[in-house]
């Protein structure tokens, strides 16, 4: 399996972007999947979490009524769509996933993800 990600840019504080992730390699709708980031000095975090099939998903705090996290099963491609970002989302975004066909719960755990992508940077000015 594997990940690509990319999307990521530099953008003003309120501005948006919108990362995207695409996995080949395996059968893309049997996975649950993820965006995680990490911060300069920081440890990674996972951000949006999408469930098998999309029945389900998951956003930190941080991110929650800011960010969207989708799926396109016919494209093989996760999205993330953040809105009004702002400098401490300054971060590397990583797409993850992990093979939870028939299982409606997003994953929200790092190390429950086995495959990941290269991440992309996303820098937000303020």
């Amino acid at each position: 399996v594997q990940l690509q990600a990319s999307g990521g840019g530099l953008v003003q504080a309120g501005g948006s972007l919108r990362l995207s992730c695409t996995l080949s390699g395996h059968i893309f709708a049997g996975y649950a999947l993820g965006w995680l980031r990490q911060a300069q000095g920081k440890e990674r975090e996972i951000v949006a979490a999408v469930s098998w099939r999309g029945i389900n998903t998951y956003y930190s705090a941080s991110v929650q009524g800011r960010f969207t996290i989708s799926r396109d099963d016919a494209r093989s491609t996760v999205f993330l769509r953040m809105n009004s970002l702002k400098p401490e989302d300054t971060a590397v975004y990583f797409c993850a996933a992990s093979w939870r066909e028939g299982i409606a719960v997003p994953i929200t755990t790092e190390f429950d993800y086995n495959s990941w992508g290269q991440g992309t940077e996303v820098t937000v000015s303020s």
